[in-house]
């Protein structure tokens, strides 16, 4: 290894606790740090939903911001977190959630108090004022005739079919309208409970303090069951393609590949992967498409992985007439990876970038808050330091056993979404012959 990537990330301490309901607590003591954060992973989302009730996981996180017990209206809620000098935050994802928000360190205690009220006794009042929001967010990515024309959602239905990992996470307009009171309380229950929740800290913060705080505003938290999932089926036989027409001035590209789940044993060499095309604008695909072709303004990879399954795709936005070509150069690059791999010089440097990604997290709570909360709630390596150990062990030949084994016609589905011409949808086809 250079000695570019040969300074090795210092540890951060950390404290863990087991509530007496099973509620995991992690603390990441950071003294320096003039932030604190609080964070509560949940295992929720579109994986864990039904076609019957898909998107309630997000209509439920938009209900937590509805008051509380002890707040009647949303403003009132907000105001309460925003004196205490934080924000509430709130996300949904495929395959977990997460509620946070950033505070100066003196104001743990109160702050906890009404995080945890907003997170174990949501009054999901206004429903329907909500329920008009999130409609709103959905219109985003449908076209007049109601037809959705996300790239994102279209090439994860085209490659999971029925399959929970194929739906949306914000669901549909129909389903949106069928969610009451009962539904969403139920949905909480099931949820949000000790087994499915992990709660992480860092920053200023006194660990025992946070414990103890912690036991006392998440001790109510019901104990609950782990809810399970269930792999999606594996019975594609040849490159899935989908022409979607929507009047734009460019066409939309998404080609995606079944990848890995989270625990396979080569997912660090798919992380790696992942590094050596897209990790700045000196990496395979920015430099192939935009610096040294002028293809498009932008050019992106991304790896998903789940517990059981993972989405490896590269985006693009591009002329329409350039579709064709730009699909060809990434295969391309694709193929080439699967034959020979990366260069030692590429490997080193995702080495390096990792590297200093790890150090860097020394100064962001929120990095850290995050890192330990989503690490216990999908048992991943336990620490920073230990995750980057994983990427240090992978070698040129790992990298290019994963390229081999993910890009594959059998494992790809690719989208465009655009004014593409019958010849240019052809062309587009064509390209992906590319991958043998």
């Amino acid at each position: 290894m250079s000695e570019l990537a040969s300074r090795a990330p210092v540890g951060t301490r950390h404290v863990e606790a087991t509530l007496t309901n099973g509620l995991r607590v992690v603390c990441v003591p950071r003294p320096s740090a003039e932030q604190a954060v609080m964070a509560l992973y949940i295992r929720v989302g579109s994986r864990f939903e039904t076609p019957e009730n898909n998107g309630i996981s997000h209509f439920l996180e938009h209900m937590l911001f509805r008051g509380t017990p002890s707040f009647e209206t949303s403003h009132q809620q907000a105001l309460a977190f925003e004196r205490l000098g934080g924000m509430l935050y709130a996300s949904t994802q495929v395959d977990h959630g997460l509620m946070s928000v950033n505070f100066p360190p003196e104001s743990l205690e109160p702050m906890l108090a009404i995080f945890a009220e907003a997170a174990l006794a949501p009054r999901l009042s206004a429903i329907e004022v909500e329920r008009g929001i999130v409609r709103e967010e959905i219109l985003e990515d449908l076209d007049d005739e109601g037809r959705d024309i996300d790239a994102d959602n279209r090439v994860r239905t085209l490659m999971y079919g029925s399959h929970p990992l194929g739906m949306t996470i914000t669901g549909s307009i129909e389903q949106l309208d069928r969610f009451d009171e009962d539904k969403l309380r139920a949905h909480h229950a099931r949820h949000y409970t000790a087994e499915n929740c992990v709660l992480s800290f860092a920053g200023n913060l006194d660990p025992d303090a946070c414990i103890r705080l912690a036991e006392r505003h998440f001790g109510s938290m019901p104990r609950g069951e782990r809810v399970t999932t269930t792999a999606p089926p594996f019975d594609q036989q040849k490159a899935r393609i989908e022409h979607v027409h929507n009047l734009s001035s460019q066409t939309d590209l998404r080609i995606a590949f079944r990848s890995v789940g989270e625990h396979d044993v080569r997912e660090p060499a798919v992380s790696a992967l992942l590094r050596v095309l897209d990790d700045g604008m000196s990496t395979r695909l920015y430099g192939r498409i935009c610096n040294e072709k002028g293809l498009a303004y932008d050019v992106s990879a991304l790896n998903e992985a789940y517990e059981d399954d993972g989405i490896f795709d590269i985006a693009a936005e591009v002329q329409h007439a350039r579709a064709a070509e730009v699909s060809r150069e990434i295969l391309d690059i694709l193929v080439d990876l699967a034959a020979h791999g990366p260069t030692d010089e590429e490997l080193d440097k995702v080495k390096a970038r990792h590297g200093w990604e790890v150090r860097a997290m020394h100064d962001d709570s929120d990095a850290l808050a995050g890192y330990y909360g989503l690490s216990r709630l999908a048992a991943l390596a336990p620490t920073p330091v230990e995750r980057h150990q994983q990427i240090l062990a992978v070698t040129r030949e790992q990298v290019r056993e994963a390229a081999q084994h993910i890009f594959r016609p059998e494992r790809l589905s690719m989208v465009a979404v655009g004014s593409l011409s019958l010849g240019q949808q052809k062309a587009v086809e064509k390209a992906l012959k590319r991958l043998g």
